[in-house]
């Protein structure tokens, strides 16, 4: 990395987000420079339409790069496999907390009987999305899509809807950590999508330290957030020189191993 492209890092970290969305601009050697934007893959009627600033951003960009395109019609959840019934995969602790919440929800615990854990964590953290006026539609993830495909701009995945299926199916236990984690911090997760809420329609996080509660385990973390940071760091370092829109979930920018520090 040269010295003037370290110096306008320091110069970016040193005065703060000048957002006011939750965003951070990288430059790294190679002429290569990223606006990564902190999403939320579900938002209020309020998060849309996007700020005009960052639609200029997008403007000005050679491509858009997202976890994956979910602009498409297809179901993520098609072709699972089926499950052995609830009560031989969980406690019976459990599943009367998961009753309660799936009460709570609106839902019938008979719909989850043979579905992977990981799928009814999925399912319940969608629906107390939903719950609190969040939909699909204003996620900020899709509206960038929606805005990439009407200019006619490349869109790169950073990993595509396969590889995280794949990487679900692929967790411990069927995803019971997910779902315990689900259960566990179930009202801390509800705190946690109204900071991230606050973030686009009120006050963007400096690029300091961002002090979030904790909703997954370490070891979940490590899959879900850190592994998954490692990967994406690394495509990111391996693209031409150009500018980029990078949207990832907004807890990938900040807290331990984020995405920002790795690519510094």
């Amino acid at each position: 990395m040269s010295l003037l492209t370290q110096l306008k890092t320091l110069w970016n970290h040193l005065k703060g987000t000048a957002y006011s969305w939750p965003a951070i601009d990288l430059s790294l050697s190679g002429d290569r420079h990223f606006h990564l934007v902190g999403s939320i893959h579900m938002g209020t009627r309020d998060m849309s339409p996007l700020p005009p600033r960052l639609l200029k951003k997008m403007r000005e960009a050679d491509a858009l790069i997202v976890e994956a395109d979910i602009s498409g019609q297809e179901t993520p959840f098609s072709d699972l496999p089926v499950c052995p019934p609830l009560e031989e995969r969980l406690s019976a602790a459990q599943r009367e907390q998961l009753a309660v919440l799936a009460e709570e929800m609106g839902l019938s615990v008979s719909l989850f009987d043979h579905q992977p854990l990981w799928q009814i964590a999925m399912v319940l953290q969608a629906t107390q999305a939903q719950k609190l006026g969040l939909r699909p539609d204003y996620g900020i993830d899709y509206q960038l899509l929606r805005d990439a495909r009407a200019h006619d701009m490349t869109i790169i995945e950073l990993e595509g809807a396969n590889s995280q299926m794949a990487l679900l199916n692929q967790l411990p236990d069927n995803g019971l950590m997910l779902l315990e984690d689900t259960l566990t911090h179930w009202h801390t997760n509800a705190r946690l999508l109204q900071v991230m809420i606050g973030w686009w329609l009120e006050q963007a996080p400096t690029q300091g330290a961002v002090e979030l509660p904790n909703t997954f385990s370490e070891s979940l973390y490590d899959i879900l957030m850190h592994q998954r940071n490692l990967a994406w760091r690394d495509t990111l370092l391996a693209l031409p020189a150009g500018r980029y829109v990078v949207a990832v979930g907004a807890l990938h920018l900040y807290g331990e191993g984020n995405l920002p520090t790795l690519l510094k």
